[in-house]
């Protein structure tokens, strides 16, 4: 539900502008982190246990901080879809977020997905994360990424529980085929899934003769040459004049993090490949195009008016 108590976040005095400072054109694309720390990645879900979290290294708080830095010095103000968890953990990171100017929004609460946790779950850890985000920065929280892009065709009732919650914006699905996650046949732009529901931002792909090829970061970022990805993004600003979507985590620019050496090949693979060079992958991409925050990028489509019901692909 919303707070009417609460308001956006204000510029801390004595902050920097940024390159998309209010007044300017609205930026191109959205620059978002999902706030996780390295152990809470799905790819570990079968090998680290939720109940010994506590108990392991926590480095999400140092290594937001580095991203913080980063966009700071790029002049870019981002959208942070951070968990209910790491807030409750981690507070003073929360209002140094907000305080950046940047965007706070949700990530859920424990990270589990949604499709697994069912309806009544899913309103109980949605509610818990707005409540403790909310309390730790003292702004509303209207934006939700669900783990792991967990919002599909089996959870037909996500968008509506997230407009009763006080949402106003979903950027939880991934228009791609892929093992752990993704909706192929989802609209690739704004869409409204249903009518009492909140509006849904999928995350960018590149349209290829009969699929949707990723083109929106993460692992997919640090595995192909840089080269490809600003193609492809370039492709999608200009050829279809649509606004892109990229993602990150804090743990991808740590290459230092722990090796989980128990976890598969192939989740070891997609975790820890490209970590060292991530970083200044994400200088050069902070450069290479004009960034904002998601509720800046996609302002109109949230406020209604170019999200339609199940827009063409």
């Amino acid at each position: 539900m919303s707070r009417p108590d609460l308001a956006p976040p204000r510029d801390t005095p004595g902050t920097p502008a940024p390159r998309n400072a209010p007044g300017a054109p609205a930026p191109r694309n959205a620059m978002s982190v999902d706030v996780e720390d390295w152990f809470q990645v799905q790819a570990f879900a079968g090998t680290i246990r939720r109940a010994d979290w506590d108990g392991l290294e926590r480095r999400v708080e140092a290594n937001t901080d580095r991203v913080l830095e980063a966009f700071a010095g790029a002049g870019v103000r981002a959208t942070f879809f951070t968990l209910g968890w790491v807030a409750e953990r981690h507070p003073a990171l929360i209002r140094r977020i907000t305080g950046a100017g940047h965007e706070l929004a949700s990530h859920g609460h424990g990270h589990e997905p949604v499709d697994q946790l069912g309806e009544a779950a899913f309103r109980a850890d949605l509610r818990r994360a707005k409540q403790v985000l909310e309390d730790a920065a003292g702004v509303a929280v209207v934006g939700y990424r669900a783990p792991t892009f967990s919002i599909g065709p089996h959870t037909p009732w996500a968008h509506r529980v997230l407009a009763e919650e006080g949402h106003r914006y979903s950027s939880s699905v991934f228009p791609i085929s892929h093992d752990l996650y993704g909706a192929p046949d989802a609209p690739r732009g704004p869409h409204r899934p249903s009518p009492d529901g909140v509006v849904e931002l999928p995350m960018t792909t590149v349209r290829a003769p009969g699929r949707n090829l990723p083109c929106a970061g993460g692992g997919w970022f640090r595995l192909l040459p840089y080269g490809l990805f600003r193609a492809g993004l370039r492709r999608v600003n200009t050829a279809e004049a649509r606004a892109g979507i990229f993602y990150f985590h804090p743990w991808e620019v740590d290459p230092g993090q722990p090796r989980v050496q128990a976890a598969g090949r192939l989740s070891r693979f997609r975790h820890y490949t490209g970590l060292g060079s991530m970083a200044a992958r994400l200088d050069r991409l902070l450069q290479d195009f004009a960034w904002g925050r998601m509720d800046e990028v996609f302002a109109t489509a949230i406020n209604g008016a170019d999200a339609p019901l199940r827009a063409a692909a």
